[in-house]
């Protein structure tokens, strides 16, 4: 999540993580700690029914394997990372073995608390909603929340990680790819470029392990690591948003197309058991009723090691002219729960995804996620159509 600071309060984050100073958390154990296992009481259980060729001028002699990156860094890294930032197109070649327990538990990303100033009274916006305290999602996440997962990825400034969603593929019912999070978590956006090493790992430490547990791969990654293999993410994105503003934010979302790390031909829908509709154009306020949301918040004081959830009759929330308004709930969720679904009851009466964690306040006491019009329809439909022959 990208915070936000009011004038005389109203910053934005950067990149993924951000930097917090609210004192504001989730649910604690008796001596204060929101990482604590989690008890039958202060467990949130998600709503009934939650959906159980390259380019030409790709560089050559990418690594594919962790030892031969380390090599590569001290040689042709630097050429990789400028063409990755100016490059057109998104490419993420696999390296194995890069994402293993202790790389993905020190993955905090980098906090950038800034000075920007922001009105946030133009449009429709509604009064600022009351603090909801942020619940830990029951075990085994494969089955309380088996379309959420977590995103991680490599910046320039070092290890990042967002939260994401499974969703439907009309191109492939039944069988999809797709993932979706926020466009901040693959494009650092106007004066960045992609974002590298994208891996997304869905029911992440399933068992919800404290920190630096001794674990086996199938608890921390229970279905397997899924390296991105294509990401998009809005052209407003990428033109307006940026790592020291709220600029472009209405517009911060993005579509991934994965692989499969086991080479059996089964899709992530298929191993995971579910993915999410989108409800594009979903309404605001009462008239979407209660939106949920969770993530894997990583600022303090969270770990970045479990899955939380929050619940909340959604607002408005305007921050420029000209662009979208965007849904605001109450949640007390830090800087890791970027991308983190959101999901209300659909037409048909079934969970749907309307929106993504985008951005915060430094008090921890809200969150802002994108409403998912026809620019995010669009851009979910060329992903879909782009991979339908896969």
């Amino acid at each position: 999540m990208r915070s936000i600071r009011r004038p005389a309060a109203l910053a934005v984050a950067a990149v993924a993580l951000v930097a917090f100073t609210g004192t504001a958390c989730g649910p604690e154990d008796d001596n204060g700690d929101p990482n604590a296992a989690a008890t039958a009481d202060d467990q949130i259980k998600l709503p009934s029914g939650f959906p159980t060729s390259l380019p030409s001028d790709l560089p050559s002699g990418l690594p594919t394997t962790a030892e031969e990156l380390e090599k590569w860094k001290k040689g042709g890294w630097k050429d990789w990372e400028n063409w990755a930032r100016e490059a057109a197109h998104f490419i993420n070649p696999i390296i194995e073995d890069l994402w293993d327990q202790e790389r993905a538990e020190g993955a905090e990303g980098n906090d950038k608390p800034v000075e920007e100033d922001i009105a946030a009274d133009q449009g429709a916006t509604d009064p600022d909603p009351e603090p909801v305290r942020a619940v830990k999602v029951a075990t085994p996440y494969t089955k309380t929340a088996p379309a959420a997962g977590k995103l991680f990825f490599d910046t320039p400034e070092g290890q990042g990680v967002c939260s994401a969603t499974v969703v439907e593929d009309p191109a492939h019912p039944g069988k999809s790819n797709l993932v979706w999070t926020a466009g901040h978590c693959v494009h650092t956006g106007s004066k960045g470029g992609w974002l590298r090493n994208l891996m997304f790992a869905p029911a992440y430490n399933n068992g919800a392990l404290p920190r630096g547990s001794t674990a086996t791969e199938e608890q921390i990654f229970p279905h397997g690591q899924w390296w991105v293999e294509d990401a998009k993410t809005s052209d407003e994105w990428i033109a307006k948003g940026t790592e020291t503003g709220a600029n472009g934010a209405p517009y911060d979302f993005a579509v991934l197309k994965v692989k499969n790390p086991a080479g059996n031909g089964k899709s992530l829908e298929e191993t995971v058991g579910a993915a999410l509709p989108i409800w594009f154009d979903a309404p605001f306020g009462s008239e979407i009723g209660q939106i949920g949301n969770w993530g894997y918040p990583a600022a303090p004081p969270y770990d970045g090691v479990l899955m939380f959830g929050c619940e909340d009759t959604p607002g408005r929330l305007s921050l420029f002219q000209g662009q979208p308004t965007m849904h605001r709930i109450g949640c007390t969720m830090t800087g890791g729960s970027s991308g983190g679904g959101w999901y209300a009851t659909g037409p048909d009466g079934k969970p749907a995804l309307v929106s993504n964690t985008s951005i915060g306040p430094t008090e921890n006491t809200w969150l802002a996620g994108p409403r998912l019009g026809k620019e995010a329809e669009a851009l979910y439909k060329e992903m879909s159509k782009e991979h339908a022959g896969d």
